[in-house]
């Protein structure tokens, strides 16, 4: 699933990696097989610590994963790279 595509068509179940944009700006990336459920709950504040308070969220970038370990494995390599890493992601046209 890219970036571009509606993150509404993921079934329950199905893991994906996410990058939400909060509103001072900074990225928040996670990992769900709910995706639906677990946008509903950072939109509400009870999804983690660090979105609560950086409220409302925009969901930027998604990703399909094929279970847990790998959506694991690609959250950290999301987490490794730098914000402007990260920007590219789902902004390639960006400038560096």
């Amino acid at each position: 699933m890219s970036s571009t595509q509606d993150c509404t068509h993921t079934q329950p179940g199905d893991w994906v990696v996410y990058i939400l944009r909060c509103a001072d700006q900074s990225l928040y990336t996670g990992i769900s097989n709910n995706f639906t459920r677990r946008l509903a709950q950072h939109q509400a504040g009870t999804a983690s610590r660090y979105t609560r308070v950086r409220l409302p969220v925009e969901v930027v970038h998604v990703e399909a994963a094929s279970d847990r370990g790998s959506a694991t494995r690609r959250e950290m390599e999301i987490k490794k790279l730098s914000r402007t890493g990260k920007l590219a992601l789902f902004d390639p046209d960006r400038p560096s």
